[in-house]
């Protein structure tokens, strides 16, 4: 029997991150087609010579974090749940060895199906009332995911000229220009055949996969890369890396080499990193940032528990 510790630490899951109760993968419900680049029967890994690290790269990513769980009294008399949320998301400039947080950005908000919503003012900051698309705890957070998803992508519109625009997460704004590259470092999702995850399985540091072309409500070429660092098993230090679908293939494949040569240069370190290799250094320091930034979760709890009960209190008659 072969056994391999994960090498990132356990508080941050797995990058295997599987939701299956079979440890496996989750089976994509995307239309995938492997043969974009290379044919099924030739995919192999694609050793990338000859290009040069793009010189000038920006990262943007974002966090988020519930600062206190609520109840909202609705008008029908009801209790309704709701969280009170902090998030993030900035900008890493990098040009050669010179690397700057350009753009921090926090926002606060109130997160709750109840449709009477008013700002929660508390002596740390107001949480602007942002309705809910479910009553769940699931819901709630994904209300805050996508507020940040907005941020993120409203910062990654204003940026000027770069080679390079790399978004911590699945592509999902369609709206970043050829430039733009998901960056997804944990695997929920098996894209590929049985066969062809052997390919991946076989990279070597800064190696990709062919182009495959995944198409749900919009289409996006993705390809997996491998980042330098210690191999404990078949996966270790895999990323996979998308594009938009809107680029003809001669230009996605160019952009893929252009990345599979830069990345490796910004991968992380287990001594400085608990998700090493794949929290890239600026990715890394510019959530550090962020959340400093989003103040401390005990001072912003007291400040919500007084705004709370301030607004609880009954009015002198």
């Amino acid at each position: 029997m072969r056994l391999a510790v994960e090498a990132w630490a356990p508080e941050y899951g797995a990058s295997n991150n599987t939701a299956s109760t079979s440890g496996e993968l989750l089976p994509t419900g995307a239309a995938v087609d492997v043969g974009v680049e290379v044919a099924e029967a030739a995919w192999a890994p694609q050793a990338v010579t000859g290009v040069a690290p793009a010189g000038r790269v920006r990262f943007v990513d974002g966090v988020r974090r519930v600062d206190a769980r609520v109840w909202i009294d609705a008008e029908d008399g009801m209790p309704r749940p709701g969280v009170a949320a902090s998030y993030g998301a900035g900008v890493v400039r990098c040009e050669g060895d010179d690397a700057e947080v350009e753009t921090c950005a926090v926002r606060r908000g109130l997160f709750s199906a109840a449709t009477e919503l008013a700002a929660l003012v508390t002596r740390s900051g107001a949480y602007a009332p942002r309705v809910a698309t479910g009553e769940t705890a699931e819901d709630l957070v994904a209300g805050v995911q996508q507020r940040m998803r907005d941020l993120e992508a409203e910062l990654a519109a204003g940026l000027g000229d770069a080679d390079l625009l790399i978004v911590d997460g699945p592509l999902r704004q369609q709206g970043l220009g050829p430039r733009g590259v998901g960056y997804v470092k944990t695997h929920q999702t098996a894209y590929l055949a049985p066969a062809l995850a052997r390919v991946v399985g076989a990279l070597h540091a800064g190696e990709r996969t062919p182009l495959f072309l995944t198409t749900t409500s919009w289409t996006r070429y993705s390809w997996y890369v491998r980042l330098p660092g210690a191999q404990a098993h078949a996966w270790s230090g895999i990323i996979r890396a998308e594009v938009s679908g809107e680029l003809d293939p001669g230009e996605a494949r160019r952009l893929a080499d252009l990345v599979t040569a830069t990345l490796p240069r910004y991968a992380s370190t287990p001594e400085k990193d608990p998700r090493a290799p794949q929290n890239l250094h600026p990715i890394a320091e510019l959530e550090r940032r962020l959340r400093h930034r989003l103040g401390d979760p005990a001072v912003l709890y007291r400040a919500l528990t007084m705004a709370a009960t301030r607004r609880a209190a009954p009015v002198p008659a």
